[in-house]
């Protein structure tokens, strides 16, 4: 059915919020050539043209955060029962996938607002026949969720990376958390493929959820925050990228951080180790892959003349020529490598052979360097050798 839905109309209400955005971004990106995007302020006339013509509906609008709890049921549920009155009433039983909350199982105006709004949908695909989809969904993160509203991901990441200070009432509190492409690919799998991952109660469920308590939230954006040296969180930047075999939740967590930066301040100075021979300078350091730098050395210079134990690294020159050099320790053979910036390749610098890079060429020479591990300056694992 996707290829043959890229080229139908598909109306989504609540284009315009996060997970419309989102989603309307998506679509568009995959091909999808006939969106239908409804805002609640839009017309009832706008509205029934768009049920009169779609082959999906995708039902994301809905109010949380009203002035009064009236306003939870119009929003909510008054805008689903009259959506599908308006399907009904032009005999259009195309699929209609409704996103809820997990709060509809709780008693309160919001959660009894969102459950009478998933029973709606669920009683118009027994009259109607038509495919329906209710997912109930826990918070969801990522690009584009406003901040200072009602959620915290986004509401930390805005302020953290602004060096504002967050409020923390229980940092043992934890959240269920569903990751926005997470959630779009869970859409366009019930609209491509009729495909849904449901529960005991029939509600569909995003997978998957990803559980952290306030405090771990806080302290993890706050290193991400302090890698770049931002705010209130350090003069300069660990340039620590996070360990991203978690799962996925720290790189989706991670990504959403880098979205919420301020647009002044998406770079950020690197310190830079210079001397008459050129500069050393630091790019990235990783808990479990080891550290990248970029080395600079003028014509003529030799750099390295030195042994590890134990380290390795790997010698990328982008620019200029050099040859390196090799001698185990136990032998008196010295092995060359010229290299290039016209031809990259990779040089391993294993363990147990001293080594050195020398400038051949008129300019300077760059190399990006890679090391398996982050400088220790208690561990240094490096010797002194001439080649």
């Amino acid at each position: 059915m996707a290829n043959e839905l890229k080229n139908l109309p598909v109306l989504i209400t609540g284009a315009g919020g996060f997970v419309g955005r989102n989603l309307t971004a998506d679509l568009t990106a995959a091909g999808y050539t006939v969106l239908l995007p409804f805002e609640v302020e839009d017309s009832d006339e706008t509205l029934a043209a768009y049920c009169r013509q779609a082959a999906f509906v995708v039902h994301l609008a809905g109010v949380n955060r009203p002035l009064n709890a009236d306003e939870f049921y119009a929003g909510n549920t008054g805008l689903t029962e009259r959506l599908l009155a308006l399907l009904e009433d032009a005999g259009n039983p195309c699929p209609v996938l409704m996103t809820s909350s997990v709060q509809a199982a709780l008693d309160n105006d919001y959660g009894k607002s969102k459950r009478l709004a998933e029973d709606a949908v669920l009683a118009h695909g027994r009259r109607s026949g038509a495919p329906v989809y209710v997912f109930r969904m826990e918070g969801v993160f990522g690009k584009w969720c406003r901040p200072n509203y009602n959620s915290v991901v986004a509401t930390f990441c805005h302020n953290i990376a602004r060096g504002l200070p967050i409020e923390i009432r229980d940092p043992a509190f934890e959240l269920p958390l569903v990751y926005i492409d997470d959630v779009v690919g869970c859409i366009r799998a019930a609209m491509e493929r009729g495909e849904a991952e449901r529960d005991a109660d029939g509600y569909c469920r995003i997978r998957p959820v990803h559980r952290v308590t306030l405090g771990a939230l806080a302290d993890t954006l706050r290193g991400f925050a302090a890698a770049r040296g931002q705010g209130e969180y350090g003069k300069g930047p660990t340039l620590a990228v996070p360990d991203l075999t978690d799962g996925g939740f720290a790189k989706k967590l991670y990504s959403t951080y880098l979205s919420y930066l301020p647009e002044d301040a998406f770079a950020y100075d690197l310190t830079m180790h210079c001397d008459a021979r050129g500069s050393f300078t630091e790019f990235l350091r990783t808990p479990e892959r080891g550290q990248v730098s970029v080395n600079i050395s003028r014509p003529g210079i030799v750099k390295g003349n030195h042994w590890h134990h134990t380290k390795n690294e790997k010698f990328l020159v982008v620019k200029g020529e050099a040859v390196i050099r090799f001698r185990r320790l136990d032998s008196a053979d010295v092995i060359e490598y010229r290299v290039s910036g016209e031809r990259l390749q990779v040089v391993d610098i294993p363990c147990g052979y001293t080594h050195n890079i020398e400038n051949v060429g008129d300019g300077d020479l760059v190399t990006v360097m890679w090391a398996n591990e982050a400088f220790d300056p208690d561990r240094p694992d490096t010797f002194p050798l001439p080649v």
